[in-house]
This record gives C-alpha cells, sequence and structure tokens, in this order.
C-alpha cells in the first residue's frame, strides 16, 4: 500500500525538484529544467518520463561536474588557506546532504510499486542506490560515520537520528553498490550514456575501498590493515572489467578533456549548450582579457610546474637526466602534461581562436589584468605568473566563454588505475604498481630510456613506490579534485601546513625591466612577436595582503558536523578534536 505521508512529500518535491531527460543527436543529456509543477503528483512513478525526470533530478544534485577551485586546499593553485578556514560555526568543509539522500529514498520506496514497466525498474534503482552510496561516501570522507537513513522520512517524521559508527556506514556504502553493480547493465553508450553502469559502480566501489583502507580511517595500523586486501580486489575487479569492456588509456592526453564518448572516461557527467554548460567554469579561469566575468581559478603555483619531471621522466635538475635544467628556460624539454595542462609567459595559448596568440604576464607587457608583477591593481589577486589551459575550449569568444560544454569526468580510467596500482602496491604488488605507471607515463609521451623505466627509478621499496604513485597522480590529475584528498587521506596535511606559495615572475624583456619598457615592446607584444626565451624570470612569493601560509592542523583529518545541525538534533554527537567524543576512524 502506498504512503500517503511519502505521496504528500513527493507532491511538494515535484514543485521544486525540476528536471528532465534531454535527448540529443550526440547523446543522452541529464539536465535540470526550469519547471517541473506540470507533472503531477501522485502518478509520478507510474508514468516512465515523469520517474525519468526524477531520476535525472538526482544526477543533477549528485554528481556535481568541475571542482573548480579544490586545488586552492592544496599546492595546486592559488589561494591560501589560514587559520580558521574550518570552524565548527562555518559551511566550510561541510558536507550534509540529507535533503537529496531523502529525495534517493522516496524514489527507491516508491518506484517498486509504481505502473511503469518492470523490466526497466531494476536499472533505475540500481542508479539511485548508487547515487545513495555516492553521497554517504562524500558524508563519510568529510566528517566520519554519520546517521543512516534509510527510507524516506516524511515531513513531520522524528528526525532526531544518532550518528552510525564509520564501520557500519561503510558497510551500507558497500552494500547499496554490490545491489547496484548486480542490476546494472555493463556499459551504458549511445543516448543512455553518462548513466552510471556497471563499469561505473566496479570503480567506484573501488575508490570507497580504497579511503577505507587509507591512513586516514586507520592511524594506528594505516599500511597494514587488512582492508587494503579487499581494497586491492575490488580495484583489480574493476580494472579487469574495464579492460574487458573497451576501457583504457586514451592515445592523446589533452582528448580526455576536450572529446566526449570515448574508451577513458568511466562516468561523464555530460554537457551540451545550450541547455547544460560551463561546467568548467572556463569564464572563471581565463586570463580576465580574454574572459567576461571573473579570473583566478586554478591557477597553478610555481610547485605545479616545478613537479613536472623532464622529457625523459627525471625531475627538473637531476644529474640522471640528459636534459638540463635552469629556471630561465623552465618550460623546455618538460614533460608533455607541462604544456598541455600550463601556459607561462610568452607561451602560445590561442583564445578566442586568435592564430598565434601568446599569453604574457609581465608588467607593461602583458595586458594588466592578466599580469604578476608588483605596480598595478590587477597583479594583486593571486595572481601566478601561469594559466591553466586544461579542459580549456579555446575556441570561445569572450562573449561566449560560458559556453563550454565539454564533458567532465567523474570516474576515469586513469584514475581507476592509480587506485589499482596504489592497493598492489600496499599488497605486496610493486611489479604491479610499477608498470601502471609506466602506462600512464608512456601515455602521456615520456621517453623509455635505454632500461624502459620512463625516468622512474629501478628498486624502489614500497615506501618509494607509494610516493611515486602520489606524485604521479599530482601532475597526471592536475585540477581534478585529486590531490587535496589524496594528501589527507594518507595523513599526509603537514606537507601543505605552513606552505607558502609562489608564481614564476617574469622580471625583464631583453634585460628591461617592466618601468625601461618601450612602445615598440608594447607594440611587438601586441603583435605576439616576444618569445618565452626574451624574458628574465624570478620565483617570487604570491602577492596577498591576506595569509602567507596555509595551515592544516591534524584535526582536519575529519572535518565538524556544523553546529546548526547539532543543534537541530541533540542525538548528533561531535568528532573528537572538535569539542565531541565521536571517534570517526574505523
Amino acid at each position: 500500500m502506498k504512503n500517503n505521508i511519502l505521496y504528500n512529500v513527493v507532491r511538494k518535491l515535484i514543485g521544486v525538484f525540476l528536471t528532465a531527460v534531454m535527448l540529443a543527436s550526440c547523446g543522452d543529456i541529464i539536465d535540470e529544467v526550469d519547471d517541473l509543477g506540470r507533472y503531477p503528483g501522485e502518478g509520478t512513478f507510474d508514468d516512465i518520463q515523469t520517474a525519468e525526470a526524477y531520476l535525472a533530478n538526482l544526477y543533477g544534485v549528485t554528481l556535481k561536474g568541475w571542482p573548480l577551485n579544490d586545488g586552492n586546499k592544496a599546492d595546486e593553485s592559488g589561494d591560501i588557506k589560514g587559520l580558521d578556514w574550518v570552524t565548527t560555526s562555518n559551511g566550510a568543509m561541510k558536507h550534509w546532504k540529507y535533503s537529496e539522500i531523502r529525495r534517493i529514498n522516496i524514489f527507491l520506496e516508491e518506484l517498486p510499486v509504481g505502473k511503469i514497466a518492470e523490466d526497466k525498474k531494476p536499472a533505475m534503482i540500481a542508479q539511485a542506490k548508487f547515487m545513495r552510496a555516492y553521497h554517504y561516501f562524500k558524508m563519510v570522507i568529510h566528517h566520519g560515520g554519520v546517521p543512516i537513513i534509510k527510507v524516506a522520512q516524511g515531513l513531520e517524521d522524528d528526525l532526531m537520528v544518532s550518528r552510525s559508527s564509520t564501520a557500519d556506514c561503510f558497510e551500507f556504502i558497500l552494500q547499496d553498490l554490490d545491489e547496484a553493480i548486480a542490476a546494472l547493465p555493463a556499459k551504458f553508450d549511445g543516448s543512455d550514456r553518462g548513466r552510471v553502469d556497471k563499469a561505473s559502480a566496479l570503480s567506484f566501489k573501488g575508490r570507497v575501498l580504497l579511503y577505507k583502507a587509507s591512513p586516514q580511517f586507520n592511524s594506528s595500523n594505516p599500511y597494514g590493515n587488512a582492508y587494503w586486501q579487499e581494497a586491492y580486489t575490488a580495484n583489480k575487479a574493476a580494472i579487469d572489467f574495464l579492460d574487458a569492456n573497451g576501457y583504457g588509456l586514451l592515445e592523446n592526453y589533452v582528448d580526455i578533456f576536450e572529446t566526449e564518448g570515448h574508451k577513458e572516461n568511466v562516468l561523464s557527467v555530460i554537457y551540451k549548450d545550450p541547455s547544460k554548460s560551463n561546467g568548467r567554469g572556463e569564464n572563471s579561469i581565463r586570463p580576465l582579457s580574454e574572459t567576461k566575468n571573473a579570473v583566478g581559478g586554478d591557477q597553478p603555483i610555481w610547485a605545479v610546474a616545478e613537479a613536472y619531471p623532464m622529457l625523459d621522466g627525471k625531475m627538473a635538475g637531476d644529474v640522471g637526466s640528459k636534459y638540463a635544467y635552469d629556471v630561465q628556460n623552465f618550460w623546455l624539454n618538460r614533460d608533455p602534461r607541462f604544456a598541455a595542462n600550463l601556459v607561462w609567459n610568452g607561451g602560445i595559448y590561442e583564445l578566442s581562436g586568435k592564430a598565434g596568440r601568446r599569453q604574457y604576464t609581465m608588467t607593461n607587457i602583458a595586458q594588466s589584468v592578466d599580469a604578476f608583477g608588483y605596480v598595478i591593481q590587477g597583479e594583486s589577486h593571486y595572481r601566478t605568473g601561469l594559466y591553466c589551459r586544461k579542459g580549456i575550449n579555446e575556441s570561445l569568444t569572450p562573449a561566449l566563454v560560458s559556453t563550454n560544454d565539454y564533458d567532465w569526468p567523474e570516474i576515469r580510467y586513469t584514475e581507476v588505475l592509480f587506485n589499482y596500482a596504489e592497493t598492489a602496491n600496499e599488497t605486496g604488488k610493486p611489479e604491479v604498481a610499477i608498470q601502471a605507471l609506466k602506462d600512464i607515463r608512456e601515455r602521456a609521451g615520456i621517453e623509455a630510456g635505454d632500461d624502459n623505466m620512463f625516468g622512474l627509478q629501478n628498486g624502489m621499496t614500497r615506501e618509494e613506490v607509494r610516493e611515486a604513485i602520489l606524485h604521479e597522480k599530482y601532475i597526471e590529475m592536475l585540477f581534478e579534485g585529486k590531490r587535496f584528498w589524496d594528501l589527507r587521506r594518507h595523513r599526509m596535511l603537514d606537507r601543505l601546513d605552513g606552505m607558502r606559495k609562489y608564481g614564476i615572475m617574469a622580471m625583464t624583456v631583453e634585460g628591461r625591466t617592466y618601468d625601461q619598457v618601450i612602445d615598440s615592446d608594447k607594440t611587438k607584444a601586441q603583435d605576439y612577436g616576444w618569445l618565452p626565451k626574451d624574458f628574465g624570470y624570478s620565483v617570487e612569493e604570491l602577492i596577498t595582503t591576506g595569509n602567507k601560509e596555509m595551515v592544516m592542523p591534524e584535526s582536519y583529518y575529519f572535518f565538524p558536523i556544523r553546529l546548526s545541525d547539532i543543534d537541530a538534533n541533540s542525538n548528533l554527537d561531535q568528532n573528537v578534536g572538535w569539542g565531541g567524543t565521536f571517534n570517526p576512524e574505523l
């Protein structure tokens, strides 16, 4: 019998939560629209179109797209997280998604008794279970154990639910994923591309178990606990399944982010202008001279430039590298991903489709809003002397910059390969991990070398392989929302604590400082005549009137529950380290 309270909730939700499944020639787009009030409350799950629209809304509130500025929390981009970035009273680093979970629970209770064709239900239910698992996973990695709510609570129900243990939460997440995996098709493509399938769910299960095994949740036994074997088994199963179903490393690294429907993207958030666009936030990432709103997003700091190896895979300045290095020619003979992801002073950056356009950052050579220097207003807010190229549609003009509709790879094959490598290394199979790193470097275009190691060290210890994996993921997945979370789950936030951030400043052009620049120099810049080698460079601290050093205390391994949520539910206990007694570890 259908629950009247649930139907009242559905009626209220239907007037607020607005989605539709939009069909286009190049694939199915899961997108939000402006008004679902025309859909009836009762009977929503008796009609395939309204049921699909409700499911589409769940996608919209779950998979959010490109993680703009996530790198500010780590050693990727320019903002500096100082003292009191996270408190119990503010909203920073809080993930409390019970409104979304209630929507999912309504779907999971009502769809099975709805009148749509029975053969349509299992895959739809499985997709919703994946999304419930996704939300719980995000809450657990933020806060540790949270209340487990499996039923759709009515608006008048008692919501005073206590926190479940972190172990119970992981068990619940994995149960949802296993049930989803059992009911999903192997692979959605064509008009269904972008939906969660077995490939997506297996891959995500590997991510979940990687976190479960990690030091974040096991501080007393960070790399010797039994969860690592469980994580290895899951990630091997995911890789084996992906390999058997046509997934793999795409031949061209840049194409991962600028083409769609390819073999590397396991789960994509699909964008299609004009119905859904600017998931990349491109209007906030481009140099201000080539955008229409803001700038400062995902601006690489000097640490990123230093992190990329030379073309032979050796680190810059390594005595074993066959390529000489100095800061004055920092862009030469680097890992090809350096140029794929970064733009530097004098480098080609053909925004707005301007053939031969070069990006300048030197005061009085660059347009002032793009410069990294000391003397004008446009230079004073986290300019770094570098810009991000990843995921940018360079053909768009400033007027159209928000129409970027490149897909977001929520799960891509390379991440699963990293997870597989990491769990293999921690379970005594370093050769598996090293082969994965070699495959990733070979795809990147790094030279194999006489030893066929692609610049990797022979005979690495377990700890050295662990560091090699973390470093490779840092540069491979720059600005994909991984770096901070990887350091945090390894309990390596001390590497960020006290960190000061730097950029690369063009100080001179042909020996002339900014105040000696003459009109002909500016004309030459307008004609894109200056090359990177014509400038002199200096590594300089970022210019800011705010915090100078990153602050990452031990308490950040588990963030607090917001006080307003605790005030609303007296049964919630705060985390240890934040004034409570709840232990968020396993």
